[in-house]
C-alpha cells in the first residue's frame, strides 16, 4: 500500500503542476449558415418534426387540431393551452399524459438538441414519461454548436438539466430503429419567431 500511495502521490503532483492546457472554445471558426434551417433538418434526421409559428395562437391551434378533445394535455408555457401542475403533485399521475408542452432555453443546430433545466420542466419525468413532447423554441435562440451551448450554461446552477434531441429511440442489432420505445413516441418543435 505504500507504493501505491507513493505512486499516486507523485502522479497528482505531476498533473497539479502541470495541468495539461485545455482547448480554448473561442478558437473553433464560427459556424455558418442558418442555425434554424440546420436545426429543422438535424432534428427531422433524428425522428422529430418541426413548425413554425409567429404566435401562441398558432401553437394552442395546431395542437386544437392534433390531439382530441379527451386528450390530457400539461402545458408549462403560460402562453399555451394545457392543465398546470403544482409542484406537489405525485408523479405517478403522470402515467396518462398524451403530450406535455415545454420551453427550453435554447437549441442546438449540430444535433437537433435543447437544453431545458428543472425549474422549465415541473418535474423530472414530464418530457420522459408523456406520450408525446412539445418544445417552444423561440428562432432567436437556436445556436450553432454545442460549444456554444455549453458557453451559455457556463456555470449555471440547477438541480437538473438535460438536451432533449427528438423522440425516443433504440435499434436492435439488425439495425431496425423502433420511436417512442421507452419514452415519448413523437417531439415537436414549435420554432416561434419574434
Amino acid at each position: 500500500m505504500e507504493s501505491r500511495a507513493k505512486i499516486l502521490q507523485a502522479l497528482s503532483k505531476k498533473f497539479t503542476d502541470h495541468p495539461a492546457p485545455l482547448p480554448d472554445v473561442k478558437a473553433f471558426p464560427p459556424t455558418a449558415g442558418d442555425p434554424v434551417d440546420k436545426f429543422e433538418f438535424i432534428l427531422r434526421g433524428i425522428g422529430g418534426r418541426t413548425v413554425r409559428v409567429s404566435s401562441y395562437t398558432e401553437i394552442d391551434e395546431y395542437i386544437a387540431k392534433e390531439y382530441t378533445s379527451g386528450a390530457r394535455i400539461i402545458s408549462l408555457v403560460k402562453e399555451v393551452a394545457g392543465s398546470a401542475i403544482t409542484p406537489d403533485i405525485d408523479p405517478h399521475t403522470f402515467e396518462n399524459v398524451d403530450l406535455v408542452v415545454l420551453q427550453p432555453h435554447f437549441g442546438v443546430a449540430e444535433n437537433g438538441a435543447a437544453w431545458i433545466t428543472s425549474d422549465r420542466m415541473g418535474d423530472r419525468a414530464l418530457p420522459f414519461i408523456s406520450q408525446h413532447i412539445a418544445l417552444v423554441i423561440t428562432t432567436d435562440s437556436i445556436l450553432h454548436t454545442m460549444h456554444e451551448a455549453y458557453e451559455q450554461i457556463g456555470n449555471a446552477d440547477h438541480p437538473f438539466g438535460t438536451f432533449i434531441a427528438g423522440p425516443s429511440k433504440t435499434a436492435d442489432i439488425e439495425q431496425s430503429l423502433v420511436l417512442g420505445a421507452h419514452g415519448p413516441k413523437s417531439m415537436t418543435v414549435f420554432l416561434l419567431s419574434r
